[in-house]
């Protein structure tokens, strides 16, 4: 078993959340707007595809998000947002070959249930109108419990949402109180019943550790009331301190947050807990019960990564709609301007509103599925991820990672340890050929 302070010594150090290869702080300008539209007339449609919507819109701002959202009291900048999004539809659709067959559809944010019931509708007719979207498409959408209501469960319903992620985060009213976040186990749980008795009975939870204020306890105590309204998944992550980059959190007291040690703490008692519970982990922050689809695929290890986290997401490629969205094709990544008037000036425009992105060399698809390997399966067969590219791979010095008991390591098939699960992005950054290039500070510490 790893020793504790080894642990520790490694948990406090940033690392990329992997979502992506290569991460975005390694994103440019030179991919551009030409470039993207370039890549979507050229994009091979043979295999099916996936749907991100960026809402970058909230009611007020909790002091924890790293999101790219806004608050507004306002309806008028999301009825225009709206307008814009559903043109950018068609200025996607109009540069590809042909009407894609989407299988994945997700409503991220900020806040997507901030839309209304027309607008919801608009939107989803038109995704209809100009893509392939089967009945069996997956339909997901983030909700913030404390805005929910019983008729907007019936319309995202008839719209086709058939999972919902439900943003829970903390249930100790203190904590709650330093986020800017008040919301009672009874609203979450009202949010439920509405989304059951609507027929969405795929539900999700978000929970975080390391929130001003909260200790080993309380996070236990949060989960375990979590439970008892009995989702399919459960998100743990990690609260991301970055003041630097997130103005709002300066309103968060640094002297509040859990040391390193508490973290992993807070970490390591809520995956206990859950496993104890009958929910199987996935890669290093999910749990799932025993029934979910994702269960299924993570023991054929068919689990993918990507910016929603852990997925069941087989599509080969993803369009980002909305303003900051990232879509990933088969050339790279090409992400929307996060500003929304330049968003809407360009799309407005008739032109891909794209500010930056990468164009993905064979070296960066190798690394990119050992990658994600790691982060979802916990090990990889690096001579096996090797064939399948034709391409030869130079092992990076693994030394200390070994000597240290984090991996296992059988000739090129790397493990890592039973009790190391929540290190894999120190093991997948040493796989990260441009790590060396980036700047700490951009990310955020391991555990």
């Amino acid at each position: 078993m790893t020793h504790s302070s080894t642990l520790l010594a490694y948990a406090g150090r940033n690392t990329p959340r992997y979502t992506s290869y290569p991460t975005a702080p390694h994103f440019h300008e030179g991919v551009n707007a030409e470039v993207y539209a370039s890549w979507l007339r050229k994009q091979d449609l043979d295999t099916p595809a996936s749907l991100y919507l960026h809402i970058p819109y909230c009611r007020e701002m909790c002091w924890y998000c790293g999101c790219s959202t806004r608050a507004t009291r306002r309806n008028e900048p999301i009825a225009a947002y709206v307008r814009t999004l559903l043109t950018e539809i068609d200025l996607v659709a109009d540069l590809l070959p042909r009407p894609p067959r989407v299988t994945h559809i997700h409503f991220g944010g900020g806040t997507p249930t901030i839309l209304n019931e027309d607008q919801f509708a608009a939107v989803m007719a038109r995704l209809r109108e100009r893509f392939s979207v089967p009945e069996t498409t997956e339909m997901a959408i983030e909700i913030d419990p404390r805005l929910f209501t019983r008729s907007l469960a019936e319309h995202l319903s008839a719209g086709g949402i058939n999972r919902a992620s439900i943003g829970v985060q903390t249930l100790d009213p203190g904590v709650q109180a330093k986020i800017n976040r008040i919301q009672p186990l009874s609203v979450v749980a009202r949010t439920v019943d509405h989304l059951r008795a609507a027929g969405i009975a795929n539900i999700s939870f978000d929970l975080l550790y390391g929130l001003p204020g909260q200790t080993r306890d309380s996070c236990l105590e949060t989960l375990e009331a979590a439970l008892s309204l009995a989702p399919d998944r459960l998100s743990v992550f990690g609260y991301a301190h970055v003041p630097h980059m997130k103005r709002h959190q300066k309103l968060i007291a640094t002297g509040d947050l859990p040391g390193p040690e508490e973290r992993v703490s807070q970490a390591m008692a809520i995956a206990a807990a859950a496993q104890d519970n009958g929910y199987r982990p996935i890669g290093i922050d999910h749990y799932v019960r025993a029934s979910d689809e994702m269960a299924a695929l993570a023991r054929h290890g068919k689990v993918r990564r990507n910016f929603q986290g852990y997925t069941t997401d087989q599509a080969g490629f993803l369009f980002g709609l909305g303003a900051s969205a990232i879509s990933k094709l088969e050339a790279g990544y090409a992400q929307n301007t996060p500003d929304v008037k330049a968003w809407t000036k360009a799309v407005e425009a008739g032109i891909p509103a794209t500010a930056r992105g990468i164009e993905l060399t064979r070296e960066d698809r190798l690394r990119g599925e050992i990658i994600e390997r790691l982060m979802c399966e916990l090990e990889v067969d690096i001579d096996a991820v090797a064939a399948r590219f034709s391409a030869p791979f130079e092992l990076p010095d693994l030394t200390d990672l070994e000597a240290d008991g984090i991996i296992l390591r059988d000739g090129a098939r790397i493990t890592l340890a039973n009790d190391c699960r929540m290190l894999a992005r120190i093991v997948a950054a040493r796989f990260d050929a441009r790590l060396p290039h980036s700047t700490a500070g951009r990310h955020s510490i391991s555990v």
